[in-house]
């Protein structure tokens, strides 16, 4: 399968690159995408809830009635769970959520979510391009020369441009990632990926 190479300004360069249909063109796996994509946005989660136990409640220790005669429940101190104030029963706990999956699922994941957006024609081969300076006027430029202006787009670079991710980093639905990072929910989570030339052979050579 070919894509044509189209240059910021919105023009055809001319060119067209060959996509490997063993990364673009495969029978997706919708379970494997299910997976990896819990996988990203639980280990996105900081875990750091708590809630205090009876034991970690700052309160007296003093035993409040006597153990027998009065009728009622037996009760210790004023830190109880039964009683306002008191400690949290089963409470959240600082945990990891993350949770081991085989990298060969992880890798068909992407793989499959790449298929369906080619699938989808949500897929455009950028030629490479920088900004001399970091300004986001020039970031809306290409996005209304690309017409898409206002949906959510994902540009993937083969290295780190500082000047394009800050002057990016202000624009909504507007994300700039590498290849060696790209990864399922990214892919699913955009309308339209715009892949630069030159991040292709390392897209290949990562899933390929």
């Amino acid at each position: 399968m070919e894509l044509e190479v189209l240059r910021v300004t919105g023009e055809s360069t001319g060119r067209k690159v060959q996509l490997n249909e063993n990364i673009f063109g495969i029978e997706p796996n919708d379970h494997c995408i299910y997976l990896d994509v819990n996988l990203i946005r639980a280990n996105q989660r900081q875990g750091t809830h708590k809630a205090k136990t009876r034991s970690e409640i700052a309160g007296s220790t003093r035993k409040l009635i006597r153990q027998k005669g009065t009728g009622g429940a037996r009760r210790g101190d004023i830190n109880s769970p039964v009683l306002r104030g008191g400690g949290r029963v089963f409470g959240p706990q600082p945990r990891d959520y993350g949770f081991k999956l085989n990298k060969k699922v992880r890798l068909l994941a992407r793989k499959s979510a790449l298929t369906y957006k080619m699938r989808d024609a949500e897929i455009a081969i950028l030629e490479d391009f920088t900004f001399d300076s970091i300004k986001t006027k020039k970031m809306v430029e290409v996005l209304n020369n690309l017409k898409v202006n206002g949906g959510k787009n994902l540009f993937v670079f083969p290295a780190t441009d500082t000047n394009v991710v800050m002057s990016a980093r202000n624009i909504q639905r507007t994300q700039v990632t590498l290849a060696r990072n790209l990864n399922t929910y990214d892919i699913l989570n955009a309308k339209k990926i715009f892949i630069l030339e030159s991040s292709l052979p390392q897209i290949e050579e990562i899933l390929g």
